[in-house]
């Protein structure tokens, strides 16, 4: 049996190039990382969600380097085909020299192949200090759940006028300094669109709508097996029967054909 394809950001380029969509899931672990690939599943997201999802925190803001460490080992271990992308957590890029020791670690230690980081155009010196080492970035705007108590709360962002103008302003900073690809969340399906449309790199969307180059969701999420209320933009998919890798196939082949996210899984 043939290995795998292996994913690269050349290759998600080149999917946004074509128009087909990407499909990417958070994983935490080995077992859940060989069936998420074995789905299709072009990128997978080591998210510092694990610590609302498995550590049971109030916010992502509890978690640290070594957790994210880790868990991206744990899903680089059984990695055979997805490009794996592993947050930054809370104050760990605060400055350009911790956030250069503390991705080395995340790249050598849990074998990241890109990490990510929330925020806007104040983050530019950082991403061109890692992309300079060889660090490749994704972004990530919108609702940035690491300033959750700055934000007031998870709120849809970018509505108004000034702040849709904004993060369009700041996405094409990032992009100019280096990252490879943007993650947006929580915002209007008509700007999702603007910002894909505008941007030359891959823009992946959780809750900005079904125009944006891919779709991401929390594993758990997508299971529906998160404790308390599901966010509404995203979809049980174990809910239309079957098991695992059924449900995590129907996510793949919603995302590619079109039908994830639906209008009820989008802000206006």
């Amino acid at each position: 049996m043939a290995e795998p394809r292996f994913h690269t950001i050349a290759t998600l380029r080149r999917l946004k190039q074509e128009g087909e969509k990407i499909a990417c899931v958070t994983s935490y672990d080995a077992s859940f990382t060989s069936r998420l690939e074995e789905a299709g599943v072009e990128v997978l997201l080591v998210g510092d969600s694990l610590g609302m999802v498995i550590q049971g925190h109030e916010s992502t803001l509890p978690v640290t380097v070594s957790d994210m460490v880790y868990h991206a080992a744990c899903v680089a271990r059984a990695g055979r085909s997805a490009l794996r992308i592993v947050d930054m957590p809370f104050m760990s890029y605060a400055d350009t020299s911790r956030a250069l020791d503390n991705a080395a670690r995340l790249m050598a230690e849990g074998g990241a192949h890109m990490v990510k980081l929330e925020g806007g155009r104040r983050l530019c010196p950082t991403v061109e200090a890692l992309t300079s080492q060889g660090i490749p970035v994704c972004a990530h705007l919108g609702l940035t759940p690491q300033s959750v108590h700055q934000l007031g709360g998870y709120r849809v962002q970018g509505r108004e006028p000034d702040a849709a103008r904004r993060l369009l302003e700041d996405a094409r900073a990032l992009q100019q300094a280096g990252a490879s690809l943007l993650v947006l969340e929580c915002i209007p399906a008509v700007l999702g669109g603007e910002v894909s449309r505008e941007l030359e790199i891959p823009v992946i969307g959780i809750g900005a709508g079904p125009d944006c180059d891919g779709q991401v969701l929390v594993l758990y999420d997508l299971l529906g097996i998160t404790p308390g209320r599901r966010p509404s933009f995203s979809r049980d998919f174990l809910a239309d029967g079957g098991n695992i890798a059924d449900a995590l196939r129907a996510y793949v082949e919603a995302v590619k054909g079109g039908q994830f996210p639906a209008p009820e899984h989008c802000f206006s």
